[in-house]
């Protein structure tokens, strides 16, 4: 068979047509290379940048010696579709089955597999299997290369201590909002700075630097320090949960102060919750009430009007009183506890045997105007300067029914006739143990970076006080503790000082028959005084209910515990040598 040449227009056709595709193809890659570079760019970098978006963690809480008291953990939940399954070295086009892949995911999770095939049962995709799983369980099931399952991270608060600082902290719902305590005041403060961030990568996965901005990986270390004392916290707590058990109580609550800066080294409530579940709570548990709640101290409150009657020169401190049991003041008779009188009595008996006529006879000879005077100056009917959560302002009669109602100074003698927080009273006292100085009640320290921990302030706060004034009363303070051995509040080698007090309790304006507050407030140590403590018990039930019974025993508990903590060397060295038994 013979070769026929091709007909020469058909080469010049198939030479035309290739000189178009080269053509074509030069003007598609000038196209991309000048024209369509930015876009071009553009798609590279969305398949080559990873972006890792924020979880919203927030910042760690800790007491005053760094024991974490809240954190965020990660957390992970497990989703499944169903429609992707497929086990390493498959086929990639092979679609393994639900029994399959939940006989592998049973043993990681210790979940029945039957369970987990439920949940998949005819659902080819979006299936949540599992929430709350810890970093660890993860890893586990990362390993497994299973395709079609995914983790997803989430983080979740918790708290270590449980219901030890509930009262303060607070907690976050099941949403991240958070609900109460410092969580919720503070709430800005304990978000961390957290940025969306974009990384290169090459080829073969390595992080590339291009790209990142200074400061793009900066960890937020910052953390939250408190300055309460989970170890002395704890004794407190404790202690409360005893008492209020024993007698029956409604509630009680503990307060352990500085009195030179006014940090809280304590601030325990009991009943409490556990913020890790405080869904299975009642709610009314979520606030604190020694922050709160208002009522009237009575004789704790005695040593305070003493010193305004020295400060205003109205009694001499080495005076006497006549006590004559009972009095009438504006047709209203008023007695003492025992409705008994003690005859003239100096001023340290008065707070020893605790007598109202004694202290109305005493704060008579203070004018009326003046006395509210000083009641408003301390703050009685102001929200104290705090960072505590749902602090409130106590209640005093106006300026002009203060002074126009004789029995309205007569009652608030001792104690009664108006209203302020635990709280406000462990502030005045401790203006009693540093000298006559206001200090701000607090119980945070700040932010503090990694693991750096801030040393407590020093001395601040109003003078408002003399100090002599002070001074004499803390004396007779400690004259209540040293003849009062049934007390229970001594403790061998160590100068102490505290008054209790038994108040009724009043219900918008009306006193609740059979219900009292009992409670007991002491200073340590009473040669340079340091700590002032005050335990409130509510509406205990029984006979013998007082703040000596009830209080005091709790107060004991938690000085001695503070006596070890804070390493307080003895008043009287010599007391305690001689206590030793001799071998």
């Amino acid at each position: 068979m013979s070769i026929q040449p091709l007909p020469k227009h058909r080469l010049i056709a198939v030479y035309l047509l290739l000189c178009m595709s080269l053509g074509g193809l030069a003007i598609r890659l000038a196209w991309l290379q000048v024209i369509d570079t930015n876009n071009l760019q553009a798609r590279a970098r969305a398949i080559q940048t990873q972006s890792k978006q924020p979880l919203g963690k927030r910042r760690t809480i800790v007491d005053r010696t760094g024991r974490l008291v809240a954190l965020d953990e990660e957390r992970f939940t497990l989703w499944a579709h169903p429609r992707y399954f497929n086990f390493p070295g498959d086929d990639p086009q092979k679609v393994r089955r639900a029994d399959e892949v939940a006989t592998r995911l049973a043993a990681v999770l210790a979940v029945p597999g039957d369970t987990l095939l439920q949940r998949m049962a005819g659902r080819p995709s979006g299936v949540k299997l599992r929430t709350d799983i810890d970093p660890e369980t993860a890893a586990r099931i990362s390993q497994l290369g299973i395709s079609g399952l995914d983790l997803e991270a989430y983080p979740q608060r918790i708290y270590p201590q449980g219901s030890l600082f509930a009262n303060v902290v607070g907690f976050l719902n099941l949403e991240r909002v958070p609900q109460a305590g410092l969580e919720q005041s503070r709430n800005s403060d304990l978000q961390r700075q957290e940025t969306t961030v974009s990384m290169r990568r090459g080829a073969d996965g390595t992080p590339l630097p291009e790209g990142l901005s200074a400061g793009s990986l900066y960890g937020d270390d910052l953390r939250l320090q408190l300055t309460l004392d989970a170890r002395l916290q704890q004794v407190a707590q404790q202690a409360l949960a005893n008492q209020v058990k024993a007698w029956k109580a409604k509630r009680a609550a503990a307060l352990v102060m500085d009195v030179r800066n006014g940090e809280m080294l304590a601030l325990a409530s009991y009943p409490s919750y556990d913020p890790n579940q405080f869904w299975t709570f009642n709610p009314g548990l979520f606030r604190e009430w020694s922050v709160q709640d208002l009522y009237e101290p009575g004789s704790t409150f005695k040593p305070i009007n003493l010193a305004i009657a020295l400060q205003e020169k109205g009694i001499d401190p080495k005076g006497k009183v006549h006590d004559g049991g009972q009095l009438t003041i504006g047709g209203w008779p008023i007695f003492n506890h025992d409705r008994k009188g003690n005859g003239l009595i100096d001023y340290p008996t008065v707070l020893e045997v605790s007598s109202n006529v004694a202290m109305v006879q005493a704060m008579a000879k203070v004018k009326r105007d003046r006395f509210w005077h000083w009641l408003n100056a301390i703050g009685i009917d102001e929200r104290p300067d705090t960072d505590l959560p749902g602090a409130v302002a106590g209640e005093l009669k106006p300026r002009n029914v203060f002074t126009s109602h004789p029995i309205e100074p007569a009652v608030a003698a001792f104690g009664q006739g108006f209203s302020l927080t635990p709280l406000k009273l462990l502030q005045l006292h401790a203006m009693l143990a540093n000298g006559g100085r206001l200090v701000s009640p607090h119980i945070t320290r700040g932010l503090r970076s990694g693991d750096a921990l801030a040393g407590s302030n020093g001395a601040s706060g109003l003078q408002l006080l003399d100090p002599a004034v002070t001074r004499t009363v803390m004396g007779w303070m400690e004259q209540v503790v040293a003849n009062s051995a049934s007390l229970g509040i001594r403790v061998p080698g160590y100068r102490i000082g505290g008054k209790t007090g038994t108040a009724q309790k009043a219900e918008r304006g009306v006193y609740i028959p059979g219900a009292l507050i009992t409670s007991f407030v002491g200073h340590l140590p009473m040669e340079n005084p340091r700590y002032v403590v005050l335990v409130v018990v509510d509406e205990p039930k029984g006979g013998n209910t007082y703040g000596s019974t009830v209080a005091a025993p709790v107060a004991r508990q938690i000085i001695d515990a503070l006596l070890v903590l804070e390493q307080i060397p003895p008043s009287k060295p010599e007391e305690l040598a001689a206590r030793k038994p001799r071998p």
